[in-house]
């Protein structure tokens, strides 16, 4: 079952960073070519939105049963953890660097809801989305996803 949840885990990552980098990039169009905000572009946000919290709930059962992660911590303590880079790295700073970006990706949706304009709605998107898609990027263990 661990080895299933590591796969999907990594699989569906593809899948959440290409909808997140869509995301970003109609985002960052909309706001530049000061196009009209529509449902289309109000869609492929959620789309978003849903592959990164789906990628959250995978990681947070992973992160819980994978003996890298929470069980690293409890077996070695904290200390051990943090002088281990690649251990640090999936045990304290790929989730909580993945969950401040995930939190700051839906800040941004539920921002553009109570705004009223296409530029602001567009704006608030590019800010949030690209903070939310650096940081993802950032904390990415590269070299166990290859």
């Amino acid at each position: 079952m661990y080895e299933f949840i590591v796969k999907f885990h990594s699989g569906w990552a593809y899948l959440a960073l290409l909808l997140l980098v869509v995301a970003v990039v109609n985002a960052i169009l909309g706001f530049v070519g000061k196009k009209e905000f529509t449902a289309k572009d109000r869609k492929i946000a959620i789309f978003g939105l849903i592959g990164t919290h789906t990628q959250l709930l995978i990681g947070l059962i992973l992160y819980f049963v994978s003996p890298n992660g929470f069980s690293a911590i409890v077996n070695s303590g904290m200390g051990e953890v943090m002088k281990n880079a690649s251990l640090r790295l999936t045990a304290v700073e790929h989730p909580v660097i993945n969950i401040i970006a995930i939190t700051l990706i839906t800040i941004g949706w539920s921002k553009h809801k109570k705004l009223t304009t296409s530029e602001s709605k567009f704006k608030t998107f590019t800010i949030f989305y690209t903070l939310g898609l650096v940081l993802i990027l950032s904390r990415i263990p590269w070299s166990l996803w290859f």
